[in-house]
């Protein structure tokens, strides 16, 4: 049982570290963008290289902080049956939606997914913008980190539903435990 618990706070933390990581990227994307503009709209002159990058960095921000905000319960929920359930029935709702929700649209995603990103580092891809940024495998290659990070963290909500309904929710930091409704 501890070891479940290790895991379930193992991959919060490591969702947590890329969250308060990418969030940082929301700064760069509003200086970009307010640097792409200001050269425009002031000394009429812009560089397409920039505008690929803020677009970009918009991109691994929402991928790549995708599992944090599964841990944060940011994300869409019919709050109106969830809210008010007891900590048992969530447990019971997350390890459902985990399993028949979140695990295969992960594994749809990870399996069409690969082939393209593969295809797209076999020829090191570009923005197809003249004058853009090169690296747009990179930026592919978060398609993949989005369904790693998407799926760790169902792992993490349908073990830690494993320990509420088994009574070993104690096994976990008071961060991690469900919170009953007041």
């Amino acid at each position: 049982m501890q070891a479940l618990a290790l895991i379930v706070r193992f991959i919060s933390r490591l969702n947590i570290l890329l969250g308060h990581f990418f969030s940082w990227f929301s700064l760069g994307i509003v200086l970009v963008c307010f640097t792409v503009v200001v050269l425009r709209y002031v000394f009429s002159m812009g560089h397409v290289w920039m505008q690929d990058l803020y677009v970009w960095l918009n991109a691994m921000m929402f991928m790549g902080i995708a599992g944090f905000a599964l841990y944060n319960n940011s994300h869409v929920r019919v709050d109106i049956f969830y809210r008010p359930a007891s900590r048992r029935r969530k447990a019971m709702v997350d390890m459902f939606g985990s399993v028949f929700f979140v695990g295969p649209f992960v594994w749809v995603l990870f399996s069409y997914g690969l082939p393209y990103v593969q295809r797209s580092w076999r020829f090191m891809e570009g923005s197809a913008n003249f004058g853009g940024m090169p690296g747009l495998y990179v930026i592919k290659t978060f398609i993949l980190v989005f369904a790693v990070v998407i799926a760790l963290q169902a792992l993490a909500m349908f073990l830690r539903g494993l320990l509420v309904l088994l009574d070993r929710e104690d096994l976990l930091p008071e961060m991690h435990r469900y919170q009953e409704d007041k």
